[in-house]
């Protein structure tokens, strides 16, 4: 089985792009999401400098560089494999139309991840208000709680399948900075710019999500 069933391919982002967008800048970063090339090893803070002084290619190396993290990224916090293409072009025409303004305060890694997670959220927000008007039609007399329709357990899943399945399941607050350090390998400095908090906070959290994570995966990974 597919340990990533339910999620997309990992196809070009291009390869959904599109009308035309009404924003400037949305011929460059499809350009850049069709490309499969494989960009050169400058730094990010190179590539920037370039693309501030005209050089479109140098976006376009960047979009190569992390358009699949940010891909991932955005799938482990909506679940939604049908929305995943669409959310990351989002964040790369929303971080095109500011690199012009980057200030080097934060590292590009960190900058486009927080564009990514804000982006993120706003689709859950989103998702959060169509679910409770799909379901305030529901009788009263169904007798099943909001929670458990839902739910979905995770039955004949892969391992890859149940921790994300579990991921799911941790509050915001707990699941981001857990994926953020165990899934991205960011540190918990880049964790707390990307989630604007303090660094104990950050170190609070991902070890009190990954008692959560553990306690809710534990009887899961043991029925065999």
């Amino acid at each position: 089985m597919d340990a990533r069933k339910g999620k997309p391919d990992s196809m070009n982002i291009a390869a959904r792009v599109e009308a035309p967008h009404p924003q400037v800048g949305l011929a460059s970063v499809s350009a850049a999401l069709q490309t499969s090339a494989r960009p050169e090893r400058q730094s990010d803070d190179v590539l920037i400098t370039l693309f501030q002084s005209g050089d479109e290619t140098a976006f376009r190396k960047l979009v190569e560089r992390y358009q699949e993290k940010i891909r991932n990224l955005v799938y482990t916090i909506v679940h939604d494999s049908h929305v995943v293409d669409d959310l990351a072009q989002d964040v790369f025409i929303k971080a095109y139309e500011a690199l012009p303004r980057f200030r080097f305060e934060s590292s590009f890694y960190t900058w486009v991840y927080r564009i990514a997670i804000n982006r993120s959220r706003d689709e859950l927000r989103k998702k959060k208000v169509r679910r409770f008007f799909s379901f305030e039609s529901i009788e009263e007399s169904s007798g099943r709680r909001l929670e458990d329709q839902l739910s979905v357990l995770p039955e004949d899943l892969e391992i890859k399948e149940i921790v994300s399945w579990g991921l799911g399941q941790l509050p915001e607050k707990y699941r981001m900075p857990v994926i953020l350090k165990d899934m991205d390998g960011m540190s918990y400095e880049e964790i707390a710019a990307a989630l604007d908090c303090e660094l104990g906070t950050v170190k609070s959290r991902i070890s009190r999500g990954r008692a959560m994570l553990r306690k809710k995966l534990t009887p899961l990974l043991e029925e065999e």
